[in-house]
C-alpha cells in the first residue's frame, strides 16, 4: 500500500496502539467503534508502527470481543500502518480458525497484518466455559504446541497431518499463501517470554497491565532467544497506558475514569461501562481503592505533552526498546460527542508531536 501523502514522519521511539475499543456511559457499541476507526485513521496519518485491537469479553467497558473482525474494519480505512491482535486469546479458539481468519486477513492487507497471541483466556470464569461449551477452543495446556501448529497452517507450505491410515494429508489455512502475518507473543510473565525465545518469535511484554518483574523478564527472553529464519534476533517492546492533554491538570481528570474501572477490576467488584470525567470526579471510592489508584497512577503516563514525551523515552531507554504501544486511556467529558473519543484522540495528536 502506499503511503498517505498527510501521514507524518515517525516518532522516535517509534510508537504503536493498544486499542480495548472503550465504552462510556450512555455510549452504544456502534459508537464506541466508529470513534476507534476514527483513531485508527488517525494514528495511520501520524506515521504510527502498528494499531492493535484486544479480546476481552462480556465486559460492559469494552467493545472488543473480536479482534479479527476490528482489525479487517481497520485495515479498510488505513493505507500503511501494520494492523493486529492484543491479542487474540487462543485458548478460545481453535488454532485452524486462527490461522484461517489471519491467513484472510493477510490476503486483504498484505504485509501489514499481526498476530498477537495470549495464553490468558481474556474473560471471567462463566465466558470461558460458555466459550468452551458452544464452539470449537483450545486447551491452555498445550498453547505451545498449537502455537506452533499455527505458524506452519498460515506458511506458505502448510502443515501437514498423519492420518491413521498412514497417509499424509496437507492442510493450508488458505489455498495460496504469498505471504504471512507477523506472529507475536503476549505476556506479563516468564511463561510467554520463555516460549517466544524457545520458537525464536517477537515477544511484548503487558507492562499496561501488570508492570511487574519487567526486567527480568525482558532479560530471559533476550538471553534465551533462539534465532529463526524470521527473526535473527531477538524483537520486543512493552506497553503503557498513557493519558496527555494540554496541562497536567486536564490529564489527570482525564485519566480517573480508566484507574477507577482498574481498582473496581482488581478488587472483584461489578463493572459498569466507563464513567465520564465529571461522573469519576462525583463519586469517592473507598480507601482501598485509591490506594491502588495511587499506585497505578505512579506507573502510568500522564501528563502534559512534553513530559510525557520525556517519561515515555526514559522507558524506551530504560528497558532498551525502540517502540512503545501505548494504551491511550482518556476518557470523554460528558458534553462530548458519543461517536467520538477527543481525550484519545488528543492524547495521540500532543504526544506524536511532542516527540517529533
Amino acid at each position: 500500500m502506499s503511503t498517505s501523502p498527510d501521514a507524518a514522519a515517525s516518532p522516535s521511539p517509534r510508537l504503536s496502539v493498544l486499542d480495548l475499543v472503550p465504552v462510556r456511559t450512555g455510549q452504544t457499541s456502534p459508537q464506541a467503534v466508529h470513534a476507534s476507526l476514527d483513531l485508527v485513521r488517525l494514528a495511520d496519518r501520524l506515521g504510527l508502527e502498528r494499531y492493535w485491537f484486544a479480546e476481552h469479553h462480556n465486559m460492559a467497558a469494552v467493545a472488543a470481543s473480536t479482534p479479527p473482525v476490528m482489525i479487517a474494519a481497520a485495515a479498510s480505512v488505513t493505507e500503511r500502518i501494520r494492523v493486529g491482535s492484543g491479542g487474540v486469546m487462543l485458548p478460545n479458539h481453535a488454532p485452524l480458525v486462527v490461522a484461517e481468519q489471519f491467513a484472510a486477513l493477510e490476503a486483504i492487507a498484505p504485509g501489514r497484518v499481526d498476530l498477537g497471541l495470549g495464553r490468558a483466556p481474556g474473560s471471567d470464569p462463566v465466558v470461558t466455559q460458555l466459550l468452551r461449551i458452544t464452539g470449537p477452543t483450545a486447551d491452555v495446556d498445550r498453547f505451545p504446541q498449537h502455537v506452533t501448529d499455527i505458524l506452519a497452517l498460515m506458511s506458505p507450505q502448510g502443515a501437514q497431518l498423519r492420518l491413521t491410515s498412514g497417509q499424509v494429508y496437507d492442510v493450508h489455512a488458505t489455498p495460496a499463501a504469498e505471504s504471512t502475518p507477523t506472529v507475536w507473543l503476549l505476556g506479563s510473565s516468564d511463561y510467554s517470554a520463555r516460549l517466544a525465545a524457545e520458537l525464536g518469535l517477537p515477544y511484548v511484554f503487558a507492562n499496561h497491565f501488570s508492570g511487574q518483574g519487567i526486567d527480568e523478564v525482558l532479560a530471559l527472553y533476550r538471553e534465551g532467544y533462539r534465532a529463526s529464519e524470521a527473526h535473527p534476533e531477538p524483537r520486543t517492546f512493552l506497553t503503557a497506558n498513557v493519558v496527555v492533554a494540554e496541562t497536567a491538570e486536564e490529564a489527570h481528570a482525564r485519566a480517573l475514569p480508566q484507574l477507577r474501572m482498574m481498582a473496581r477490576l482488581r478488587s472483584g467488584q461489578a463493572l459498569s461501562a466507563l464513567e465520564t470525567v465529571e461522573e469519576a470526579q462525583a463519586t469517592p471510592l473507598d480507601a482501598l481503592s485509591e490506594q491502588t489508584i495511587e499506585a497505578m497512577r505512579s506507573r502510568w503516563i500522564i501528563g502534559t505533552p512534553d513530559d510525557a514525551a520525556a517519561e515515555l523515552r526514559r522507558l524506551a531507554d530504560r528497558h532498551s526498546v525502540d517502540e512503545v504501544m501505548v494504551v491511550p486511556v482518556a476518557a470523554s467529558r460528558a458534553d462530548e460527542p458519543l461517536d467520538a473519543t477527543p481525550g484519545r484522540t488528543r492524547t495521540l495528536e500532543l504526544l506524536v508531536g511532542a516527540l517529533g
